[in-house]
């Protein structure tokens, strides 16, 4: 029912399209046993993801992001019931027509923490992050192991040495300006980078918008979109809590690392950022803004510093 995907192009003609996505997720539900289950396609995600009834969900994956399908069917799998914070029980996963691939899970229930943030008060905030940070120590300190096979990079070093080479390139066709892109290189050499880290397994996109709380913002009800996972250093989801969950609040930041139980330096954070693989820079700073003086470290310490 769904066509082949395989290339980003075909991607932006088919995923958004209902009038091909709808009718494949009705057939794959039917296959799965949900046959007649009220489906709603959530807005956000890069894949196409379904509310099929109100307890499960279906997220597809093209033949272009098959891996992605894998992983987070697997990862979904192997944290069931061990973090603080619940995440979607995975009911099936596996291969549907012409490369696509699926998961379907369970639905968490509960408000998006991006949309109510605004409105929660500060003690409240203060106790989400404390959530988060005990949340992330609990990920980081599972054994990766029975992931190695699904999840990279493998060779840590050698990535960084990968994304090192390309950063300078990345930033600019993200139209950072030169006075900054010159200062990249030499930025990253002077931060030590750990080559052979402790092996975490890290969920790589830390942010308000992948938690759910409860409807009064006391606490958090669930932690999804597993997709990108990777196995490596731990400092590298402290990017996406700095830019994203704390954004630049150095007493919120500091609340979350004292409950996580480690403090990491803002140049370490910040050279994560520039290596991240979906590193961002222009976007971070329209989004956060930058310090008066205009230097890499000082945009580090106005990031990721702590009170």
């Amino acid at each position: 029912m769904l066509p082949l995907v395989e290339t980003d192009e075909e991607r932006d003609a088919v995923v958004p399209d209902e009038t091909v996505m709808r009718p494949g997720a009705e057939d794959l539900c039917a296959r799965l046993g949900l046959a007649g289950a009220p489906l709603t396609r959530f807005p956000d995600g890069s894949q196409p993801v379904y509310a099929v009834g109100d307890e499960h969900v279906l997220k597809l994956f093209p033949k272009a992001a098959a891996a992605d399908g894998i992983a987070e069917g697997r990862v979904l799998a192997h944290l069931q019931g061990r973090l603080p914070v619940p995440t979607p029980q995975v009911h099936d996963f596996g291969a549907y027509e012409n490369g696509w691939r699926y998961v379907l899970m369970s639905r968490l229930h509960g408000e998006n923490l991006a949309h109510t943030w605004a409105r929660v008060p500060r003690s409240h905030q203060e106790r989400l992050v404390t959530e988060i940070g005990e949340t992330l120590a609990e990920l980081h300190s599972l054994g990766p192991d029975p992931l190695a096979d699904v999840l990279g990079p493998g060779d840590w070093g050698a990535f960084v040495d990968r994304r090192s080479a390309g950063a300078v390139a990345q930033q600019r066709a993200r139209g950072l300006p030169a006075a900054w892109l010159e200062q990249i290189p030499d930025f990253l050499a002077s931060v030590a980078l750990p080559r052979a880290p402790h092996r975490s397994l890290l969920h790589t996109e830390v942010m308000r918008q992948h938690f759910l709380v409860d409807p009064d913002g006391r606490h958090l009800t669930g932690l999804f979109d597993f997709e990108p996972a990777m196995i490596g250093d731990r400092a590298y989801d402290f990017v996406g809590v700095g830019l994203f969950v704390t954004r630049g609040d150095p007493h919120l930041l500091a609340r979350l690392a004292g409950a996580y139980g480690r403090v990491f330096e803002p140049a370490e954070l910040l050279a994560y950022t520039l290596l991240h693989v979906y590193s961002d820079l222009p976007w971070y700073m329209r989004e956060l803004g930058t310090p008066a003086e205009e230097t890499l470290p000082s945009l580090a310490q106005a990031w990721f510093g702590t009170a």
